[in-house]
């Protein structure tokens, strides 16, 4: 899937819900379901969807149904208890059959650093980069998607310019962590994210 848009996202997996409304907006109605997508590794991660009516109408999704899609991954501001939160989700563009057995799960992304990376190891050694990289969309609008890199790759990201312009070849994958409330509870919540396989600078950033 290489290809010239600037995000670009194509998955495969099995529909864990029926498609629920989400929102309409300009007098179209969207809806919402969970895609489970496996690793190679067995691990599975659990993907939030949205499509277009018109779209829902021509797939016919159902609970269990195999399915793959492309699309984009795409973030939205969303007001909670007050403060603002960026969610992640991939808008289906299309969506197709797909056979049983195959583990599908590509994204790439043309971007620009809108925060100053952050690099750190984890307690097994391992040194990953974190990253949010705004990536231009239609009608002046931008997508900002949390990115991680790992290795070679976090070592290069480390010490890049905010502005930098990146292209980013991975998966979407979702994490679960623990937030502490100001209440002192903890609570459980989903985090998506691109874990980057490869990472190529476009650009020197703007001003250079």
């Amino acid at each position: 899937m290489i290809t010239n848009e600037t995000n670009q996202a194509e998955l495969s997996g099995k529909v864990l819900e029926e498609p629920k409304p989400s929102h309409s907006i300009y007098g179209e109605s969207f809806f919402i379901f969970p895609l489970e997508v496996p690793r190679l590794s067995g691990h599975v991660d659990v993907l939030p969807v949205i499509l277009p009516e018109r779209l829902l109408a021509q797939a016919g999704l159902s609970k269990g149904a195999r399915i793959g899609l492309r699309g984009q991954l795409r973030s939205y501001n969303r007001i909670i208890e007050g403060s603002s939160r960026l969610e992640l989700k991939i808008f289906a563009k299309e969506i197709y059959g797909f056979p049983e057995g195959d583990c599908l799960n590509r994204m790439e992304m043309t971007g620009f650093l809108c925060k100053p990376p952050i690099y750190r190891t984890t307690p097994f050694g391992r040194e990953i980069t974190d990253m949010l990289v705004a990536v231009n969309r239609s009608y002046n609008k931008s997508d900002y998607i949390p990115t991680i890199a790992w290795g070679r790759n976090a070592r290069m990201a480390k010490n890049l310019p905010v502005g930098q312009k990146i292209r980013v070849e991975g998966r979407i994958q979702s994490r679960e962590y623990e937030k502490l409330l100001e209440s002192g509870e903890r609570i459980r919540r989903v985090a998506y994210e691109v874990s980057a396989s490869a990472l190529s600078l476009q650009e020197p950033p703007a001003g250079e």
